[in-house]
């Protein structure tokens, strides 16, 4: 194993640094599959039919919160790589796991959203709109839901194994992922939040 003590450990291995690439290729995919849902959603965003608009269904104070807690939940996982790479594996544990609840926190206001919209009439059927509303942000709260179980597991692999080139690798990867859901979710806000309630 070609061990480079000049780079950060998660670079440490020419496999680690071929994982980083083909992650790297992966959210380049991740960023196809967001796009032609944001497409699809600006076609059909005004094609409301006999169902409600946007306006009349979206409630700032959940929204806002959310975003509060994603972007937050970013900062506590750039926390927990710093943390890693001066090899404070407490530290990283206990940034992981707060970045970890953070998820859980916007999952649960996710979850209560979608009940809202259901009782105010706005389900998969009703109209083009609410069907590609819930589509995107179904997607997006299931990337965030693979991700908690994602960085639950590397929790556990760090807690027994230490911090590896193995552990860090998967730990920065999966930073990556975070991040990636995180500006995502500014797209979410900025254009199908802020300007369908405008």
């Amino acid at each position: 194993m070609n061990m480079n003590h000049t780079q950060p450990l998660e670079y440490s291995t020419e496999q680690n640094k071929m994982n980083i690439l083909g992650f790297w290729i992966f959210l380049g995919a991740e960023i196809m599959l967001f796009a032609t849902l944001f497409t699809s959603y600006f076609v059909y965003e005004n094609r409301t039919g006999n169902g409600p608009s946007g306006a009349e269904i979206f409630e700032i104070t959940p929204v806002l919160f959310e975003t509060i807690i994603l972007l937050t939940s970013s900062f506590t996982i750039g926390l927990a790589i710093h943390a890693m790479r001066i090899n404070r594996s407490k530290a990283m544990l206990v940034f992981l796991g707060v970045t970890l609840l953070l998820g859980a926190a916007f999952l649960g206001i996710e979850i209560y959203e979608f009940v809202h919209y259901y009782h105010v009439g706005a389900t998969l059927q009703t109209s083009a709109f609410t069907a590609i509303l819930l589509t995107t942000l179904g997607t997006h709260g299931a990337h965030v839901t693979f991700g908690l179980f994602w960085g639950l597991f590397i929790l556990m692999q760090i807690k027994k194994r230490g911090l590896t080139a193995e552990t860090a690798n998967k730990s920065f990867i999966f930073s990556l992922y975070w991040h990636f859901l995180d500006v995502v979710w500014i797209f979410i806000f900025s254009f199908i939040y802020l300007k369908g309630m405008m």
